[in-house]
């Protein structure tokens, strides 16, 4: 997460991509013009089932003076943007025996290779490895070799690839897709990296009327083979994983049942499909589906449905939670979301007569068209519930239960209107009343009290105030990606949603930038300004202001080709017992500050140890003999996905005017090991 003064930047362009995003309607692209671009009809030496059988647990490395070639047909494109720096092969262009991967430094491949292509690969000074344990040719990774990942490939610069991959010269060949079932995907592995065709599939509930993916993430969404009427399920399900990215990251993932045309992948043990282009999946619109769904659920239908307020919903209650049973249609402008996780498995919505809490078990729902700030959307009442939770009344399932995920598609529905910014009430502590629970309100002129100020935003709750001294509660969960950040030390506008808890009104912000606190306070007094002390993104793809100190195992701390934006600080423990600290290198003078606080962002993959941040003001040059103190730093955790995750602002305010040394800890144990990625740390002061 980058710091909150860059919202207005963000915003901007993600504005600009919505914008960009929306012309695109297909993915249909004119042919490539190859006139001109090189190419040459080889002698092919080795198959890809030949080169294959050369990879063994460790790399193998092809010899500068290897005269091998490597012959193949181009079964991917990157036309579309789902997918990035792979070039997919197979042996054939119809019923192919063999797939394989090639990981290049290189983007739109397509202009010089289309799919169809027959292209060969000279081998000489190439590399064979794995990357979750698909196969794939690329070149050495020296850096990969000092943390002991010895069967790591880093991708084929673009630059080599004129002397090292060429185009056939003969006419380009049509690649008829493979047609394989589900249940043969373990059987097939040796077509990893072709072209195939699962007939008779369809998205899964979870994934209906949701977009491929959302702006700048990938995502997996789902795909359902046969249908067991006793499980009341599948008989088999496959990963279909999309870029944000893609061209088609946008539109809404087909309703039908049908033939999927994709690329075949794997990563460790779970198999991946690929969409090279949209149009791919055009037979995937038969209905009925599998699972019993007769039409096209995304498209709501109000025959029939009586509107209902936002008001005339929380009327609807009797006791503590009461059952919908009439035909209700809501429609609601979403005014809060869990982009920044305050808000966890619900929105926020409202309309001219309040606002209300919406329930829902499934995680990133700002990922969904349909929850983004700014959208208005329909959400289908009968069969929900109005539930009062601690005073607050609010949507989901009897007895304040979430609406289940496999529901999402026909309880919410895209208005197609366009995104327009939530306008908040405006409201003062005092004039808070029944009705504004719920509702996105803005309160003028507060502050955080004397007694909190430079807090962390959580575990305790912040209270704020106005100039005349009245007060309310500003709540923040630990889930929060600013939880541990101070909240600004000034006086300012706060946007936020109304809740209310026990008899009491709190506040609760979607995002850090919602309270915004920079003026001078209510006594005039002015807020601390923090200025940077020490900075490192480790821009020269080096540890220079750093030791790396190895306590146990080969791993060590080093650099690499990662980041945000890259490079950054990298350790893997490679499934091996670990200890590894990564240390700065010069003291860090606190002198003349009166507070201070260190902050850098974090990225995790594979289940393994937490990384830790210590401080010590008594280095002694040795790890063990000096006593360190750990800091309660908040570090990535999804280990599943790739993101970097800001730790807040770390607080040093203990330490002003002293000497100190920090340093991170990394530790792993023999079967598991997390991968770290440490980027942008900072350590600024206020004096």
């Amino acid at each position: 997460m980058k710091k909150y003064n860059s919202f207005f930047k963000v915003l901007f362009i993600a504005f600009t991509a919505l914008f960009l995003t929306g012309c695109v309607h297909d993915d249909k692209y004119d042919a490539p013009n190859l006139d001109g671009y090189q190419c040459q009809d080889l002698v092919a030496t080795l198959t890809i089932a030949q080169v294959k059988a050369l990879h063994g647990s460790v790399r193998y490395d092809f010899p500068a003076t290897s005269t091998d070639i490597m012959e193949g047909y181009v079964s991917s494109t990157d036309e579309t943007g789902n997918i990035y720096k792979t070039i997919y092969i197979q042996d054939l262009p119809v019923n192919p025996t063999q797939g394989f991967t090639i990981s290049v430094d290189a983007v739109s491949t397509y202009t010089k290779f289309p799919q169809g292509s027959k292209i060969y690969i000279k081998l000489a000074g190439l590399s064979l490895g794995s990357y979750g344990s698909l196969v794939q040719l690329g070149i050495r990774d020296s850096k990969s070799d000092a943390t002991g990942q010895v069967d790591a490939v880093s991708r084929i610069p673009e630059k080599l690839l004129p002397a090292a991959m060429f185009r056939s010269c003969k006419i380009r060949e049509n690649i008829i897709p493979k047609v394989l079932k589900i249940s043969e995907f373990s059987a097939n592995n040796n077509l990893l990296g072709a072209l195939i065709q699962v007939n008779d599939v369809e998205f899964t509930k979870n994934a209906l009327c949701a977009n491929f993916a959302p702006d700048g993430f990938t995502v997996d969404r789902q795909i359902g083979e046969g249908w067991n009427t006793v499980s009341n399920n599948y008989t088999g399900t496959a990963i279909v994983r999309n870029s944000g990215f893609a061209s088609f990251a946008n539109q809404v993932v087909p309703a039908g049942n049908g033939a999927f045309v994709g690329i075949f992948s794997k990563f460790t043990s779970t198999f991946q499909l690929y969409i090279n282009k949209v149009t791919d999946l055009a037979e995937m619109k038969k209905f009925p589906r599998k699972d019993g769904i007769a039409s096209n659920p995304c498209i709501l239908d109000q025959t029939g449905l009586t509107a209902k307020t936002v008001a005339e919903v929380k009327q609807l209650i009797s006791g503590s939670s009461t059952q919908i049973t009439g035909d209700f249609l809501l429609k609601v402008k979403v005014t809060a979301n869990d982009e920044a996780n305050n808000l966890t498995r619900a929105i926020y919505g409202e309309d001219e007569t309040g606002g209300i809490r919406i329930n829902v078990n499934k995680a990133a729902l700002y990922q969904d068209a349909r929850f983004r700030v700014g959208k208005v959307v329909y959400v289908k009442l009968k069969g929900l519930a109005v539930s009062n939770v601690n005073g607050e009344l609010q949507i989901g399932i009897i007895n304040n239960g979430l609406i289940p995920e496999a529901n999402v598609y026909n309880t919410f529905y895209d208005s197609n209107a366009n995104i327009s910014a939530p306008v908040p009430t405006e409201r003062t502590i005092t004039s808070l009343t029944a009705s504004d629970v719920g509702r996105w309100v803005k309160i003028r002129d507060v502050e955080v009290i004397a007694a909190d100020l430079y807090k962390s935003y959580a575990p305790a709750d912040l209270t704020l105030e106005d100039c005349s001294g009245n007060k309310i509660i500003l709540k923040t969960y630990t889930s929060a990606t600013f939880a541990r950040s101070e909240s600004d030390g000034g006086k300012g506008d706060i946007y936020a949603i109304v809740t209310y808890v026990s008899g009491k009104y709190q506040l609760l912000i979607p995002k850090q930038i919602n309270a915004n606190f920079g003026n001078a306070r209510c006594d005039g007094t002015v807020p601390q300004l923090f200025t940077p002390i020490f900075e490192d993104g480790f821009d020269s793809n080096t540890l220079a202001n750093w030791t790396a100190v190895s306590v146990t195992g080969a791993q060590v701390w080093n650099t690499a080709a990662f980041g945000n934006p890259r490079p950054c600080a990298f350790m893997d423990g490679f499934r091996q017992a670990n200890e590894d600290w990564l240390i700065t290198k010069n003291k860090i003078s606190l002198a003349g500050y009166t507070n201070a606080f260190v902050s850098f962002e974090s990225d995790a993959r594979y289940s393994g140890n937490p990384l830790e941040l210590y401080v010590t003001e008594n280095y002694t040059g040795n790890v063990a003999t000096t006593t360190w103190t750990k800091l309660n730093a908040s570090f990535d955790t999804d280990i599943n996905n790739f993101g970097f995750a800001s730790s807040g602002r770390v607080s040093l305010k203990d330490y002003a005017n002293k000497n100190i040394v920090l340093a991170f800890k990394y530790t792993s144990v023999p079967g598991f090991s997390t991968t770290w990625e440490v980027d942008n740390f900072a350590v600024k002061g206020a004096k």
